[in-house]
């Protein structure tokens, strides 16, 4: 291991560190909780299977031409992760808090930026934008997720002019593109520093950011580096989901591109810590 290596490593170790953890309040409910994520865990990548191999399909027998079937898909798999969501509610293991729910679905080509504390953001986000398309890692495209992902979302292993075309074209259809401009999830200690990525694709697309804040109480067990069996150590999730202010892209393409980039990924950062820091006392 090299010498940066090792910095990254122990930075990282101290980002994600849990040793601060309340003790767990109720061993029952942790371990119902860890088994419940286990069968969610489960659940979800069955569905996403029978999404590619029978779902799909049929719908591409149905619905001409390409772009109408990828609406048609957004719009199911928006419906079936909100159906995932009313699950772990059912299941008692977290609770929403969603203020704005009915503006999200009325969002319109819009570039959507979130914090990312856990790794079912973007099926939150997903689920209630229902036209909403998604900027992910390009390991996840050879995944048990591949049949969904190669189909509907945009890979970010591209080189950047195919992926801003494609950003283009989806955008142009009114659909939403939702990009966590950390990179990574969230850590439990500091922060991140936003990358300059979702600001150039707004840029390059003249389109307008819709920031999100992601609250509510810690995440552990579905951030970076938790253990796989792991579960809130407090009880249930709570997400707290927030619609902040619109940002004009307007505001920022009279500056040179490298310029408006950087100001524009401030002012994301901005808005989204101040109401990280309003709400929940907390930095992102």
């Amino acid at each position: 291991m090299t010498d940066n290596e090792e910095t990254n490593a122990g930075t990282d170790a101290y980002r994600y560190d849990h040793s601060d953890l309340p003790r767990v309040k109720n061993r029952l409910f942790y371990i119902y909780g860890s088994l419940a994520k286990l069968f969610l865990y489960l659940f979800f990548g069955t569905g996403s299977v029978v999404l590619a191999v029978v779902v799909f399909p049929v719908l591409k027998i149905c619905v001409h031409p390409k772009e109408k079937f990828q609406k048609a898909a957004r719009s199911v798999v928006s419906h079936l992760f909100r159906f995932f969501m009313g699950m772990m509610s059912f299941m008692g293991v977290t609770r929403f808090s969603i203020p704005d729910r009915r503006e999200f679905r009325n969002l319109k080509s819009k570039i959507v930026v979130a914090n990312h504390p856990s790794m079912i953001d973007v099926v939150c986000l997903i689920g209630l934008i229902p036209n909403a398309d998604c900027i992910v890692r390009g390991s996840l495209a050879k995944s048990v997720y591949a049949g969904v992902i190669r189909q509907l979302y945009i890979v970010n292993s591209l080189g950047y002019e195919e992926m801003i075309d494609l950003c283009r074209k989806s955008l142009a259809t009114g659909t939403n593109l939702i990009i966590f401009p950390e990179g990574t999830r969230t850590p439990r200690h500091g922060i991140n520093q936003y990358k300059k990525g979702a600001a150039r694709i707004a840029i390059d697309t003249h389109c307008d950011v819709q920031p999100v804040y992601i609250g509510g109480t810690d995440k552990y067990g579905l951030g970076k580096y938790d253990s796989f069996f792991s579960y809130s150590r407090s009880g249930k999730y709570h997400y707290n989901i927030f619609k902040l202010p619109e940002i004009s892209i307007a505001d920022y393409e009279r500056f040179e591109p490298q310029i408006a980039a950087k100001r524009l990924t401030d002012k994301m950062h901005e808005v989204i810590a101040g109401s990280a820091k309003a709400v929940d006392a907390r930095e992102v």
